[in-house]
């Protein structure tokens, strides 16, 4: 399946396919007609599918830099590295960076693309479900501060996004769970019909012989949510449904406990609990929600105050003078973004 992501100049596709990641170089050639390629991935994914990879660009001159994996890594003490070795590499403008990975390598790796020379070329292979549905299509890339997440970042959108659901077989059970918070998280922004699919599944396993069409259609609804909206100024905000608490938890704990997926599970109940007892979601959005995450192995709690959050939340990139843009749903496929401040969290209780 292809998908074009129309913004003018800026438009690239996407091609989702089972399989598609041997042929990875027949599709780079479309588009890239240079000699040189940086490949940047991580020590859990580049041994999977590193080879794979470099065997299909046996046309290029390609060099290879493998990181840590994990959250830690997407920070500014990364980025010397990955510096390092494009120069090394004597990298140029007109040549091409990869990014192998999952959303860790895809945000830092793309940063790194938008900001060395003032821009080099970028692809997107994502290798975790969590990085195919959302965090590889739309542009946005960044690295996290010890204050935040994603606080320093930028909009570089890649020449191509290739997404191959078969390299979802290595990955272990947590990350299976952790991008299906994301893929919930859609059909509760906009397809009430996906999120009623995703009921009809006792859990991913059963899920799977579907799971190439629900990308797909992850990824639509970004791509059509992107081409209204490519700088986050209105539409786009309901992407981040679930995300303030999301990032506060994620920080709370160092990004140490709950992964990305993780946090939106329970970011997206909590503040669809706290806007129900408020009167701003219709009852029992909660409800469906979290027996949906139990479902698909997901947490719907933290156990921590929400005192203990509020700190990060004032710091949130959707905090601007004090005004917090809180996305919320009317009903389960329906969102939309709610202006207040962090005191629409007072009396929550524990999350």
């Amino acid at each position: 399946m292809e998908l074009t992501v129309n913004l003018g100049e800026n438009s690239y596709p996407i091609y989702i396919e089972n399989g598609i990641l041997p042929h990875a170089g027949e599709y780079i050639s479309k588009f890239y007609q240079g000699k040189k390629i940086i490949l940047i991935s991580d020590d859990n994914v580049f041994p999977l599918y590193g080879e794979t990879v470099l065997n299909s660009l046996q046309n290029y001159e390609c060099h290879t830099l493998v990181l840590p994996h994990g959250e830690p890594t997407k920070s500014f003490e990364s980025l010397p590295k990955i510096y390092s070795a494009m120069l090394d590499a004597k990298i140029s403008r007109s040549d091409l960076v990869i990014a192998l990975g999952g959303g860790v390598i895809g945000d830092l790796a793309g940063f790194a693309a938008s900001s060395f020379l003032r821009g080099v070329k970028l692809v997107q292979i994502p290798t975790s479900l969590l990085a195919q549905v959302d965090s590889s299509v739309g542009g946005k890339v960044a690295v996290d501060l010890p204050q935040g997440k994603n606080l320093v970042g930028a909009f570089f959108h890649p020449k191509m996004v290739l997404i191959d659901p078969d390299v979802l077989n290595t990955l272990p059970t947590r990350y299976i769970n952790d991008g299906m918070g994301e893929v919930i998280k859609y059909g509760c922004i906009k397809d009430a019909t996906l999120f009623n699919t995703l009921k009809n599944h006792i859990s991913f396993e059963d899920l799977k012989p579907e799971l190439a069409s629900i990308i797909a259609r992850c990824v639509d609804i970004k791509r059509i949510v992107v081409e209204h909206d490519q700088f986050d100024t209105g539409e786009r905000m309901l992407l981040n449904f679930g995300h303030t608490l999301a990032h506060t938890i994620e920080q709370y704990y160092h990004y140490e406990r709950e992964s990305h997926g993780e946090a939106v599970a329970i970011g997206m109940y909590q503040i669809s609990k706290i806007a129900e007892e408020k009167g701003l979601t219709k009852d029992g959005c909660s409800d469906e929600i979290k027996q949906l995450l139990q479902t698909y192995g997901l947490p719907f709690s933290c156990n921590l105050p929400i005192e203990d959050l509020t700190g990060a939340i004032k710091l949130d990139k959707k905090n601007l003078n004090n005004h917090l843009n809180v996305v919320l749903l009317h009903t389960i496929g329906d969102s939309y973004v709610y202006p207040t401040d962090v005191t629409f969290f007072d009396n929550a209780g524990i999350m």
